[in-house]
């Protein structure tokens, strides 16, 4: 079994909703940690919270949509940690909207956080993971292997990144990286049904509710925060919640035609667990 005790890991999207539930799981388990975020209310707050568990943390302001910070945030890490054990990727955003008025330029917004983002911390923190045979843990979604209705841009842009962390597993498991593939169900959060009421005013209410209202119940995020730590530790190339998605994937892949009509069927008309 992995001892956490003064490994450092690295989390973007940190200092709210599952990123910081991850954090504060590693943080149980007395690693140092360094909180990536943009939003810097949310960091000093989230900071202050994991230090209470008596372990290094490190917030840091950063735009993953940007070289320049991407680069000046892991130069701050490289030189005040000895080494990086772990690359969380977290950050991200969900959508709603109808396919057909998803513009490019709304794909571009998705495309740069929850895909591009991802790429530019991983790439530069690849050399010091591969120094410490660490951990590469990619946040993506049930989204990321089957698409649902409603979720605009959401959908391709975490198909791309479960293609990015095959490669990844691929290429670079052999020399010793641990690359997971998180796909979770939605997340229990306190805005649920409530975040997406202005963007999806125009479509069937359902779409309002997590997930857009796929019929699984809601997953809390510190459980989900210690099933990954239990992955990386068992070093799992992926994780899904809930399990059962598993015949689903198999079943669009095997039946395209019938994996449509299933996510037609957990979607219309039903609401989702919040």
């Amino acid at each position: 079994m992995e001892q956490w005790n003064d490994k450092t890991i690295v989390i973007t999207g940190g200092s709210s909703g599952l990123g910081y539930a991850i954090a504060e799981a590693f943080a149980r388990r007395r690693a140092n940690l360094v909180i990536l975020s943009r939003n810097i209310e949310q960091l000093e707050k989230a900071v202050q919270q994991l230090q209470t568990f008596d372990v290094s943390v490190q917030g840091i302001s950063t735009d993953i949509t940007k070289d320049d910070d991407v680069e000046r945030s892991f130069s701050q890490i490289e030189a005040k940690t000895a080494s990086i054990d772990g690359l969380v990727n977290a950050a991200g955003i969900s959508a709603r909207q109808a396919i057909l008025d998803t513009t490019p330029e709304d794909f571009q917004k998705l495309w740069e956080l929850n895909f591009q983002g991802l790429v530019r911390c991983t790439r530069r923190a690849s050399t010091a993971l591969l120094r410490s045979q660490g951990h590469l843990v990619n946040i993506g979604s049930l989204a990321s292997k089957t698409a649902s209705r409603y979720l605009g841009a959401y959908p391709a842009s975490k198909f791309a990144v479960a293609a990015y962390s095959q490669q990844l597993r691929l290429e670079l498991g052999p020399e010793g990286l641990h690359v997971l593939l998180v796909c979770p169900g939605p997340i229990r959060r306190e805005d649920a049904g409530m975040r997406y009421s202005e963007a999806a005013k125009d479509l069937p209410p359902e779409a309002m509710q997590p997930g857009g209202a796929t019929r699984v119940k809601a997953i809390d995020p510190a459980k989900l925060a210690e099933r990954i730590i239990w992955s990386c530790e068992h070093r799992r190339p992926e994780l899904i919640m809930p399990a059962s998605a598993r015949w689903l994937f198999a079943i669009s892949q095997l039946w395209p035609a019938l994996g449509d009509r299933i996510v037609l069927n957990k979607t219309r008309g039903g609401k989702s667990a919040t």
